[in-house]
């Protein structure tokens, strides 16, 4: 089992910055990869980033390059996604989720958090 806390939701203007993290417990020492996902209202979930966990390489969606960037403190089991100008269409739910070595899927979620762009 893996347990994963989010924090850092919140509410900002366009063209603000949030700073996102995802601290993760339990078994995490088969962590594979780490990633963000976000849903907005009426909309299908979608992945945001995803990291490589032991060697720290990153996957972006084409909305986000160049204004968000997944980071990862191995010693703290804890995950980051620096969120820079932020545009209304950003405004979700953010979730992060790992996946173990050996799965496909990603095998536990967080609660998500709220993170929510005024114009």
């Amino acid at each position: 089992q893996v347990q994963l806390v989010e924090s850092g939701g919140g509410l900002v203007q366009a063209g603000g910055s949030l700073r996102l993290s995802c601290a993760a417990s339990g078994r995490t020492f088969s962590t594979a990869a780490m990633g963000w996902f976000r849903q907005a209202p009426g909309k299908e979930r979608e992945i945001v980033s995803r990291i490589l966990w032991s060697v720290g390489i990153a996957y972006y969606a084409d909305s986000v390059k160049g204004r968000f960037t997944i980071s990862r403190d191995k010693a703290k089991n804890t995950v980051y996604l620096q969120m820079n100008s932020l545009k209304p269409e950003d405004t979700a739910v953010y979730y992060c989720a790992v996946q173990l070595a050996g799965n496909s899927d990603y095998d536990y979620w967080g609660q998500g958090t709220q993170v929510t762009v005024s114009s």
